[in-house]
């Protein structure tokens, strides 16, 4: 039998800090380093009225800090808030808005243990975030904003940098590429180099699964899953109820994507995926955990 794929059979990923945080280990030089071994899961926390599966259900910071507590007690390795919907045709919040929003429950997570991450475009949100304790900055704009390059170089914090045709509020209308895989890929390990250049001390990278894109576009990525991971960058996937599984399944509604969601991500994960941004925690960790088990399963018979 052939061996496992290298994402279940231990391949390490990693993220490096150049301030302590929480949970990490020290490292050479003063420099720290989050480590983990396969696909690891990071929890959506939307503190938004108008999120497009669950707007309106944190909006209170204490019962947004109890269910970031419960994606992290579930098996999320980061809890992602946000304070800003980037659903398509979602308007911007001012910074001060968003700010209300998001920094009682990054403060009152990180207080607790829990890695966060503030899935932000702005870098005024983003530096106070850190400030409050969060240890990833999550922009769905690339990193093309320098002034949020230079948030993050100067708090010493990773980033994840995620590609975008267009704005939320219009990305939908008419997406178009000439080689979807091609100039995605390009973008990112373009805004990667970049970002480490100047100081970043580490990147992930998303192909924006939804953000700009058709069915067609979204199923090209996810099937360039193994080359997009295979740059020394951990790659993230989120494709964790988006309508492109209603579309392929029927239209069904956020609520009802779990399957799908379920089998986008397994899929990732099998090809090279370090990170997969979901809503439901618990139902991926246990996918994983049994797909897990298979891969090992094979990779003995072929072994014996």
């Amino acid at each position: 039998m052939a061996e496992p794929p290298a994402s279940w059979s231990g391949i390490e990923h990693r993220l490096t800090f150049t301030r302590p945080t929480p949970g990490a280990e020290p490292e050479a030089a003063g420099r720290w380093r989050l480590r983990w071994r396969g696909p690891a899961l990071m929890g959506v926390l939307n503190v938004t009225p108008d999120s497009f599966s669950d707007g309106g259900r944190h909006r209170d910071a204490s019962a947004a800090v109890e269910a970031g507590l419960g994606l992290w007690r579930e098996g999320a390795a980061f809890v992602d808030v946000g304070g800003e919907s980037s659903r398509p045709g979602a308007e911007g919040v001012p910074a001060a808005e968003e700010l209300r929003r998001v920094l009682p429950v990054v403060a009152g997570l990180s207080a607790a243990g829990v890695s966060v991450s503030i899935d932000t475009v702005k870098p005024e949100v983003a530096r106070e975030a850190l400030a409050a304790g969060a240890c990833l900055v999550n922009d769905i704009r690339g990193l093309r904003d320098e002034a949020m390059r230079r948030v993050c170089a100067e708090a010493g914090a990773p980033a994840v940098l995620m590609h975008m045709q267009g704005e939320p509020r219009s990305m939908q209308r008419a997406p178009h590429y000439d080689d979807v895989v091609d100039e995605v890929e390009a973008f990112l390990l373009a805004n990667a180099r970049r970002a480490l250049d100047e100081g970043v001390p580490a990147v992930a990278i998303d192909p924006g699964v939804g953000f700009g894109k058709t069915v067609a576009h979204n199923l090209a990525l996810l099937a360039a899953t193994a080359r997009l991971a295979g740059h020394g960058l951990p790659l993230l996937v989120g494709a964790s109820r988006k309508s492109m599984i209603g579309k392929l399944v029927g239209e069904l509604g956020p609520s009802e994507r779990l399957p799908g969601t379920l089998a986008l991500h397994v899929f990732a994960a099998e090809r090279g995926a370090a990170l997969l941004r979901v809503h439901d925690v618990a139902e991926h960790a246990q996918a994983l955990a049994v797909r897990a088990a298979l891969a090992g399963a094979e990779g003995a018979e072929g072994h014996g």
